[in-house]
């Protein structure tokens, strides 16, 4: 074996224990460890995040101004204690309406990206959601693997459908924010989103909540939602998880007593 493989191979080793030890030390990875991820706006793949100092913002696959040139964004770039709240809906299990409660209490704007089924599926929701000034995004309609999807035709399928079940519903014009599922995307996909209009939000802060047989406990919650969160924080929260339809009104108090203030997506989506 020549001297470059060589290097190349102790190169790809020490980068793999560097993700294993970061893991288990407490700084918390999260999806694609940074080392192997593709830095340069990660051509495809995966939306990750590594959290590196508490109460800061952290890295992620792709930097701001990356995204910012696709009209996506992951965070708010500010030192302002401002909250984002976004919720993934691909059904209901009864945990919505507990979370659109604890969002009146507290005056709070949430954004609520929706899939096909979950629009078929819970039109009263949806219309609860557009009467109570929430926002309703796009998270696609079958909620496929979008980085797979190469032609437009396919791509704005998958957001024109919803857009039309959300018009027959609500009567209104549903706001052009997009999701990709899974966080899986490709710079193509954002490209592409762009051109129909829309704009792209990824996430800041999320935690492993939508395993809905296996829910974390408030604790679990808390020692990631409270210790995590960060200025200028797009939180991705699941509706389907029964933990964060019995602890967010606390959750939002908590987050309130840290001197954090709630804003709807509009406001950082008109930044970009």
């Amino acid at each position: 074996m020549d001297t470059y493989s060589v290097w190349k191979k102790r190169i790809a080793l020490l980068a793999l224990f560097l993700c294993v030890y970061l893991a288990g030390g407490g700084i918390g990875m999260i999806y694609p460890c940074p080392f192997l991820a593709d830095r340069a706006a990660a051509e495809s793949g995966n939306w990750g995040l590594s959290f590196q100092e508490e109460g800061a913002a952290p890295v992620g696959n792709a930097s701001s101004e990356e995204l910012r040139q696709y009209r996506a964004a992951y965070v708010d770039d500010t030192e302002e204690k401002v909250i984002y709240l976004t919720f993934d809906c691909g059904f209901e299990n009864g945990n919505t309406e507990a979370i659109l409660d604890a969002l009146n209490k507290h005056h709070a704007t949430g954004t609520f990206f929706v899939v096909g089924h979950f629009l078929e599926s819970c039109p009263d929701l949806i219309r609860r959601m557009a009467d109570e000034g929430h926002i309703v995004g796009n998270h696609t309609y079958h909620h496929p693997d979008m980085s797979q999807i190469s032609s437009m035709e396919s791509f704005e399928k998958e957001l024109s459908d919803v857009e039309s079940l959300y018009r027959s519903i609500t009567g209104t014009e549903m706001s052009r924010f997009y999701r990709p599922p899974q966080g899986k995307y490709s710079t193509e996909n954002l490209t592409m989103a762009k051109e129909l209009g829309y704009t792209t939000f990824f996430w800041s802060l999320a935690y492993v909540d939508w395993l809905t047989d296996d829910q974390p406990t408030a604790q679990e919650a808390y020692d990631k939602l409270l210790t995590r969160i960060h200025p200028g924080a797009i939180v991705l929260l699941h509706n389907t998880s029964s933990t964060n339809a019995a602890i967010l009104d606390d959750l939002l108090t908590k987050w309130e007593e840290m001197g954090y203030h709630f804003a709807p997506l509009s406001d950082l989506a008109a930044k970009l």
